[in-house]
């Protein structure tokens, strides 16, 4: 038996049919019910409802690879997308990103003005550390070969001083719009434990490539891009602080029934944030 769901557009409705609830989508990890976040059938049907509203767009920010680089590591680990924008925005505005060699502490010394994100005065976190990984980052993506494939550009992004599995994956993404790489950010590892497909003993630190195996397998098990499924977990997860506190007691859980509980929280809290 196939699951229904419609989605209501200006003009009126579409209906997305899914496997059953109960049908297994890929070794240990079920389809779930549509309506039930955050199982793999709410998700596909996220992915299409954003598709027929023209969200997610484009993911690039920067005009070149060096801005793309600075854009993503300026954000992530700590620090919220608003003031990592704002200081990639003040680092493009003061012409530091466009191939002038530039010291690690005139960096330093940008990063450290206060920045205005949405009214409010914000000091940058980590200013010296990001100082530095961007004076070694931005003279090798200024000079970087042509790369065809995410994967491709992810790998050559790992010798880069300061960038990782995560954040070279989300560079590879935007600038390339790629689908073979995974960001296996905090929220993306949350949902993926929680459906059941990543053991909770594998960490990206030290499992990256099996847990990114396991993520685009099931994003070509939904039959969904890799790059929307990742963007929308995000952007759902990132929107619902409650939502995310909930999934958070959920991994902790220890019964059934305060499972149970921690999932009727958290529809709730979704129903509410819409």
């Amino acid at each position: 038996m196939m699951q229904t769901a419609a989605i209501l557009t200006r003009t009126g409705s579409i209906q997305v049919e899914l496997p059953s609830a109960e049908v297994e989508l890929m070794d240990g990890v079920r389809w779930g019910s549509v309506d039930a976040f955050p199982t793999p059938a709410y998700w596909a049907y996220q992915v299409v409802a954003r598709r027929l509203a023209g969200k997610p767009a484009g993911y690039r920010l920067g005009r070149t690879l060096a801005e793309e680089v600075a854009a993503c590591l300026l954000g992530g680990h700590g620090i919220p997308a608003t003031v990592g924008l704002a200081a990639y925005d003040r680092m493009r505005e003061r012409g530091v990103l466009s191939g002038t060699p530039v010291s690690e502490a005139e960096l330093e010394a940008l990063l450290k003005e206060p920045l205005d994100v949405d009214g409010r005065s914000i000091r940058y976190r980590f200013a010296a550390q990001k100082a530095r990984y961007l004076a070694a980052a931005l003279p090798l993506a200024h000079a970087a070969p042509k790369f065809e494939a995410g994967r491709q550009l992810r790998d050559w992004l790992l010798a880069v001083p300061g960038i990782g599995h995560k954040t070279a994956s989300w560079i590879a993404r935007n600038w390339l719009d790629a689908d073979d790489v995974a960001i296996l950010d905090i929220h993306v590892m949350r949902v993926g434990q929680v459906i059941g497909l990543f053991p909770k003993n594998l960490t990206v630190e030290r499992h990256y490539a099996q847990l990114e195996t396991r993520f685009l397998s099931l994003s070509t098990s939904l039959d969904v891009r890799a790059s929307e499924l990742d963007a929308v977990i995000w952007w759902e997860m990132a929107s619902s602080p409650l939502t995310v506190r909930h999934l958070i007691e959920h991994l902790r859980g220890s019964d059934d029934e305060g499972r149970e509980r921690t999932r009727k929280h958290v529809q709730t809290e979704l129903a509410l944030a819409r």
